[in-house]
């Protein structure tokens, strides 16, 4: 099987897995950060089969929505590329870096690393950011029943992992908890300098959003 027959049948598979997603974390999100990635791709020194099978794969079991288990995505995926006779050099990265895209709060050490995983990352966090990043966030927040916003609620910004995956913050918080913080952990330029665009508009947006809940626009 060619690799492109591989990543073919990897698109049908993860698309008909994440049919009844909720719209966050679909199949369209899935395709962006997997577009992001190859865009990111053409400047990076990377392994680009691996790439594509990362970022199609990278939210195959995200573990909110598996009661914070971390393991099943890994899973599925190294059961998957196995059927499809993938070598086991290729199934372990894409393995790794499916278990280590994810940003937990963002106050902890990554324990693997590797070029591919840094274009994945930065593909993934691109469409945490911005206006689609915005969709998310409050499309996400209205799926766990969050409030758009409460003043009395302040963002924690020193969350460690366990808290982080467990917060029913508003849904603003969520962008000085994580959203805004992204543009500066991007790992690639390329990334960087998509990030920046995206994150000046989340401050436009901000600014809008308090402006009209104060009643002054």
């Amino acid at each position: 099987m060619t690799q492109e027959e591989i990543i073919n049948k990897t698109k049908d598979f993860v698309k008909q897995q994440l049919e009844n997603a909720e719209g966050g974390h679909d199949w369209f999100h899935t395709l962006r950060v997997y577009h992001n990635a190859l865009r990111i791709s053409k400047h990076e020194n990377v392994d680009t089969f691996v790439v594509a099978l990362g970022s199609l794969l990278h939210d195959i079991a995200d573990s909110k929505f598996h009661d914070g288990d971390e393991s099943i995505g890994p899973k599925i995926a190294r059961e998957f590329l196995l059927k499809l006779e993938v070598d086991t050099d290729t199934v372990d990265h894409v393995a790794n870096i499916i278990a280590h895209i994810s940003f937990k709060g963002g106050n902890f050490k990554q324990a693997f690393q590797s070029a591919e995983l840094d274009v994945i990352q930065d593909a993934d966090r691109l469409d945490a950011i911005g206006a689609v990043g915005i969709a998310r966030c409050f499309n996400y927040g209205g799926f766990k029943n969050r409030k758009l916003y409460d003043p009395d609620v302040k963002p924690n910004l020193n969350m460690d992992k366990a808290t982080y995956k467990n917060t029913t913050s508003p849904s603003i918080n969520h962008f000085y908890e994580k959203l805004l913080l992204l543009k500066d952990r991007m790992n690639t330029k390329t990334g960087q300098q998509l990030a920046a665009q995206r994150h000046r508009f989340m401050e436009t947006f901000l600014e809008q959003f308090y402006a009209e809940w104060d009643g002054h626009k």
